[in-house]
């Protein structure tokens, strides 16, 4: 509205000034209005950064508006080409079949224990393993901080027959104990991002504050408990988050590590259940096609729960990212 404004005032003393003669001054409003005294004031940088917000924008709300509209669709809006984005009606039918079929508010109870338990594993970890990292000199840090590093470089393609031997030689296959132990180790999902997270944030933190502590009398434990953890809320907040919805949104270690177990989130749930139906028709076959539609319901049922929690959170989101500088900064 502000920068209407400032057009619409631009607009009217350029005329007042042209009936003057004043070129000068109009050249000078002219450049104030659209380079602006830094470039970043001007009204052609602005231009510049809202095609640019409307454009990622775009690239980001186009598949979730895309999946939204086709997900309602019946099975005429489907074989009608004339039918693209606005469905002939609400079809909730989508949404009832996806529901009955993997019995949704068990499927989701699942997935949020198998995502909710080992989260809380990785953060506590995480934790401790960056404190360390941080705040204490011992044989072999640095090697210990590389290998930690590689453990995040080295694809998981790489390391799954080992990974799969060692479990089953444990009895970890098919239960929830294929993830929360690596976590409680420090090696769940992206493990080594959390672990620095903290190790960055617990560097911040002036050693003064730990060393007044341990001059009134406070152990390496209690200065790490009443200290380090209060001031780490940020970090804690983050790391639970971003590992909850790494533990929520995967696949393929599900698929692999939890085969033949109830406990299967919520996109390897759905990807079975059209898998299943569609295996029995040959390929290129009508009713595949007629399952996209069960498939982007499946879909949007699997995403609501977490837009639900982002709703919810996203203040905290934020401030916990700026707090704890993981843009860079």
């Amino acid at each position: 509205m502000k920068l209407f404004k400032n057009i619409k005032a631009f607009i009217k003393d350029t005329i007042a000034l042209f009936k003057q003669k004043q070129y000068k001054e109009i050249r000078h409003k002219f450049k104030r209005l659209f380079v602006g005294m830094k470039f970043m004031d001007g009204l052609l940088f602005k231009i510049l950064i809202y095609t640019l917000l409307i454009s990622l924008g775009y690239i980001y709300l186009y598949p979730i508006l895309y999946m939204l509209t086709n997900s309602f669709m019946t099975m005429a809006d489907i074989i009608d080409v004339s039918v693209k984005w606005i469905p002939s009606s609400l079809n909730w039918e989508n949404y009832q079949l996806v529901w009955e079929a993997i019995n949704y508010p068990s499927a989701l109870l699942n997935a949020f224990i198998l995502s909710i338990f080992p989260a809380l594993s990785a953060t506590v970890s995480s934790a401790i393993i960056g404190y360390g990292f941080a705040r204490f000199n011992f044989p072999l840090k640095k090697l210990l901080f590389v290998l930690m590093i590689m453990t995040f470089i080295i694809p998981p393609q790489i390391t799954m027959l080992p990974t799969f031997r060692m479990y089953s030689q444990y009895n970890l296959l098919g239960s929830l104990k294929a993830f929360i132990y690596p976590a409680i180790l420090g090696q769940g999902l992206n493990g080594a991002i959390f672990i620095l997270i903290f190790y960055q944030f617990f560097r911040m933190i002036p050693k003064s504050l730990e060393e007044s502590a341990q001059l009134d009398g406070a152990s390496h434990l209690q200065v790490f408990l009443k200290i380090a953890i209060p001031l780490a809320v940020p970090s804690i907040i983050i790391v639970f988050l971003f590992s909850f919805v790494w533990y929520y949104n995967e696949t393929y270690l599900s698929g692999l590590f939890l085969r033949g177990s109830d406990l299967l989130t919520l996109p390897l749930r759905v990807d079975q259940y059209i898998n299943n139906y569609t295996s029995i028709y040959p390929e290129g076959s009508r009713a595949r096609e007629l399952m996209q539609a069960v498939k982007l319901a499946g879909n949007v049922l699997t995403i609501l729960p977490l837009l639900i929690i982002y709703f919810f959170t996203q203040r905290y989101f934020v401030e916990s990212i700026d707090r704890t500088g993981i843009t860079g900064e």
